[in-house]
Parts: structure tokens; sequence; C-alpha cells
């Protein structure tokens, strides 16, 4: 009997055409997906598409999405769904960073900006296109919200935590408020058997951290497989938070 050919998934990553977006659509499109590559500067997204296809022979869908532009996301539903009819899973990655400064002397603005890309453009994206994921077939619906341990309150309250992740808050906070989403979401939809998880690579080398050293973008990719791929037997895989690959305290 020959084996069962593997259920290819479709699967939007935004913040795309760099850094850990980019080398996940090419994990995903190498394993056969049919992935789109949101990215906020069209030009740029459309040179990441081109360099897949020309260097790597794999074909991507270029969507333009700016995940604080409401047209924009409107369109990408809709473009979506005429050419696929469905969505499977939605990698919300697209994120800022923020300046380092102590919380005492923070500015109410930074902390606006950094929760408009870091949470409230996820909310706003992720509730758009969870009636295109409601249409995939039952168990293979996924929602990975890319987070960072800076997110985790337990660790950053812990007596051995580093004083200085503090200097962050603004970036902290807005993930600390993506995972609360998320495990609201993952309760919401698991009935549904959309699984929904957040997952942190670790320290990557990126241009949201000015490329200082860490792990490539490629080894961080492989960190997410296991969650976009997720299917019908996988009921116990959500609302996790996962950060290198082990389990982590909210």
């Amino acid at each position: 009997m020959a084996e069962t050919e593997p259920y290819k998934k479709v699967v939007l990553v935004t913040g795309a055409n760099q850094g850990i977006g980019y080398a996940l659509v090419k994990l995903l499109a190498e394993r056969g997906h049919i992935v789109y590559l949101g990215a906020r500067n069209k030009e740029l997204g459309v040179q990441a598409a081109k360099q897949l296809q020309d260097e790597h022979s794999l074909d991507v869908h270029f969507l333009h999405l700016d995940v604080l532009d409401g047209e924009l996301i409107a369109a990408a539903k809709d473009k979506i769904e005429k050419d696929q009819g469905r969505l499977d899973v939605l990698v919300n990655n697209a994120a800022v960073a923020c300046p380092l400064i102590k919380p005492s002397e923070s500015n109410h603005e930074e902390y606006r900006k950094t929760f408009d890309t870091n949470f409230f453009a996820i909310v706003h994206l992720t509730t758009t296109l969870i009636p295109l994921i409601r249409l995939s077939p039952t168990g293979y619906g996924a929602i990975v919200n890319i987070t960072s341990g800076l997110g985790s309150n337990s660790d950053r309250a812990g007596p051995e935590a580093n004083p200085l992740y503090s200097y962050a808050n603004a970036y902290g906070a807005s993930k600390a408020a993506l995972n609360s989403y998320t495990i609201s979401l993952a309760t919401d939809l698991r009935e549904e058997r959309i699984r929904v998880n957040c997952i942190c690579p670790g320290y990557v080398t990126t241009k949201l951290n000015g490329f200082r050293e860490g792990r490539t973008p490629e080894n961080a990719a492989g960190l997410f497989l296991e969650w976009v791929e997720v299917g019908p037997g996988d009921d116990d895989k959500t609302c996790m938070f996962y950060s290198n690959g082990k389990q982590k305290q909210w």
C-alpha cells in the first residue's frame, strides 16, 4: 500500500522578507507547503520571493501586508480566500524592538508604538483570518505566535532574573500581553482543534537586535516546524509556551 502523501498546508508568515520569517518561509516551501510571504515593504517582499525562486527554485506567494494597515489586512484575507479557499496556519512573526531604558524613565508613547505592532496588530490580523483557519480540515489549523523569553513574567520576576532585561520593558510587556492573548485564544479554539501556541526561538542574529551574535535564522526556523505542521493527532499541542525547544513558564 502506498504511503499517504503529506498534507500540504496553506501558511502565512508575516514580517517574512528577512530574518526568521524568511528562513521559515524557505523551510516550509522546501517541505512542499503553500506559503505566503507577508512583508510591509512591497519592494523588499517582492525581492525576497524572487530570491527564493531564483536561488532555490521555490515558488512562494508574496503578500503585501503591513500589519498596522487595516485595508491591507482585509486585502490579504480576500487574496488567500480567493486563491486557496482556506488558511491552515498563521505565523505571527512581524514585530518591532524598543530602546533600552529604565522602566522608571519610560515614555508612554514608546509603549504605545511597540504594542501597536507586537500586540494590537496581531489581534487584528488574527481575528480577521480566523474564519479562513476554520475552513482548514479538522486538526490541521494552527496559529503560531512568535514571542520572547522577555514575555515570561515568571522568569523576569524571579530572584535570578537579569535586571538589564527590565530595560526592554516595552518589548517585554508587549510579548507578555501576546502570551496572555495566546492563552485566551487557545482556550477559545480548543474544541475546534485549532492549536494556538507561543514559540520563542531564543537569541537569533537578526535586524531586530542589530545582528548581534546568536543562532542563525535558519537554525531558529527549525524550532517552529512541529508547531506549524500539527495534525489531527496533536490535540495536546496547544496553549503552550516553548523557548529554545523547551517548555517555558508563562
